[in-house]
């Protein structure tokens, strides 16, 4: 079909899925496991590779830092870990490339704003995000939601069950503009249902859904906008990107 043309430019779709620079064109020599944990938890994944069985095996290298990109062996299984840099553009890039060569089962999590009164630290599994940021448009015909994977919510909701913990489902606003969160767009976006806040879900889902991979998100709730007359950072939800991880590993095994 090609390029869907439009005057504005963020809405135009080109459904050619070949590129002039393809993911994989470094031409490495790596095959990676298909099972994978891509997630914005800071320095746990590093913390976790270095006191357990894993192994560097590439790096993504952008001209901001080189990613590590490793394979840990748990509970009998290959899976790659790799952190996930802040932004839709960014993190986009490494899962496209992830994709590329090789990963099909993909776990993310991270931390997001909460736009109802959710206490700090709560779980959340995103069912469909609002698409307020650029990239999944190069992924994704425009539309105003992209919905995540359903068997990979599946695999979420089991083990969050299996770790005795509540959990909802939820509508997540995915938006480029972290300083552009008006009090008037947070309460536009709470009336459309959106009850989280975060930068990068809609984009990892629309590229997924493009490359024919499983992708799925827990969010746990770190600031609070609930009140737009009163911003609270409150800890940015604490301690729960080290219990993240270990849902992470688990979750993408239920795949």
């Amino acid at each position: 079909m090609g390029i869907i043309k439009n005057a504005i430019p963020i809405l135009e779709f080109d459904t050619e899925q070949t590129a002039v620079i393809s993911p994989v064109h470094e031409n490495l020599q790596l095959n990676l496991p298909k099972k994978c944990v891509f997630a914005f938890l800071g320095n746990c994944i590093d913390e976790y590779a270095d006191k357990s069985d894993t192994k560097q095996v590439s790096s993504f290298i952008s001209v901001t830092k080189s990613y590590p990109i490793y394979v840990t062996k748990y509970k009998g299984e290959k899976i790659v870990l790799c952190q996930a840099p802040v932004g839709a553009a960014a993190a986009t890039q490494i899962l496209d490339w992830l994709i590329g060569y090789g990963v099909c089962e993909i776990i993310s999590a991270g931390s997001c704003g909460a736009l109802e009164y959710f206490e700090e630290g709560t779980f959340l599994v995103p069912a469909k995000a609002l698409r307020d940021e650029g990239t999944s448009y190069h992924y994704a015909p425009p539309s105003r939601f992209m919905e995540t994977n359903e068997r990979a919510r599946m695999a979420i909701e089991k083990t969050l069950v299996q770790h005795n913990m509540k959990y909802q489902e939820v509508i997540t606003w995915s938006t480029d503009g972290f300083f552009r969160e008006t009090k008037e767009k947070v309460e536009y976006r709470k009336k459309e249902g959106c009850a989280v806040v975060e930068m990068e879900c809609s984009a990892l889902s629309a590229c997924a859904a493009f490359r024919k991979v499983i992708w799925g998100m827990i969010l746990y709730t770190a600031d609070s906008l609930a009140d737009v007359e009163r911003y609270d950072e409150r800890h940015w939800g604490g301690n729960a990107d080290e219990y993240a991880l270990t849902l992470c590993l688990d979750a993408v095994l239920e795949i």
